[in-house]
């Protein structure tokens, strides 16, 4: 014990507590939770195992501390415009590009979310008890938004929850595809950039066509 704290006083930086969260990402959206170790962990931040079980105790905790701030990326993503003033269509525009930049910038997060809530009762638990005012609060502007526009013609009428779910299907698609595109078509990381730029436009379109009175 006391090797191992001489050891980790050496090798503490005030940075080493974000590169070990940032290895740790890395190698979570790659192989996902239980394909991943801390050694791995500690070899790719460049630091001894025995600090990554210092600054965040287990590899549980490390992954939820991860796998709770993806979650809210994935959801803060509709609220990045603000209140601005500006007309529905271009406010829900900003909202749908904001979420597809969000899972471009983070390809692999489509299948570690499905992954964990698919497989771990338990982590979806503890998510929703974490994020469910969150969650209401998006849904929540997404309904304010809709009855103004549903009460004055210039939509049909839709449930936020229906449309919120629209935008996230369309837009986790793509990126949920990519290995059997890349497979079929022979897509290379230039051919997907360019495939992902296209998708962005038309989802936007389509969505905002299917919302038409």
């Amino acid at each position: 014990m006391v090797i191992n704290e001489v050891y980790m006083t050496e090798e503490k930086t005030p940075d080493t507590a974000q590169v070990i969260l940032d290895s740790a990402e890395r190698l979570f959206l790659e192989k996902g939770f239980a394909l991943t170790s801390t050694t791995e962990i500690a070899r790719e931040a460049g630091c001894n195992q025995a600090l990554v079980h210092y600054y965040y105790r287990t590899k549980e905790r490390l992954f939820e501390s991860i796998f709770e701030m993806k979650v809210r990326l994935f959801i803060r993503s509709f609220m990045a415009i603000g209140n601005r003033d500006i007309p529905f269509a271009e406010k829900l525009r900003e909202k749908i590009e904001a979420h597809f930049d969000i899972l471009a910038k983070n390809q692999r997060l489509p299948f570690l979310i499905m992954n964990e809530l698919l497989t771990n009762d338990a982590r979806i638990k503890s998510i929703r008890e974490k994020i469910e005012d969150l969650g209401h609060t998006v849904l929540g502007q997404f309904e304010a938004e809709l009855s103004v526009e549903i009460k004055a013609g210039r939509i049909r009428p839709i449930a936020p929850l229906d449309l919120v779910l629209t935008i996230i299907s369309m837009n986790v698609s793509l990126f949920l595809a990519r290995p059997i595109l890349d497979e079929l078509l022979g897509l290379d990381d230039a051919g997907f950039k360019e495939l992902v730029a296209r998708r962005k436009k038309e989802n936007v379109t389509f969505i905002l066509n299917g919302l038409r009175p």
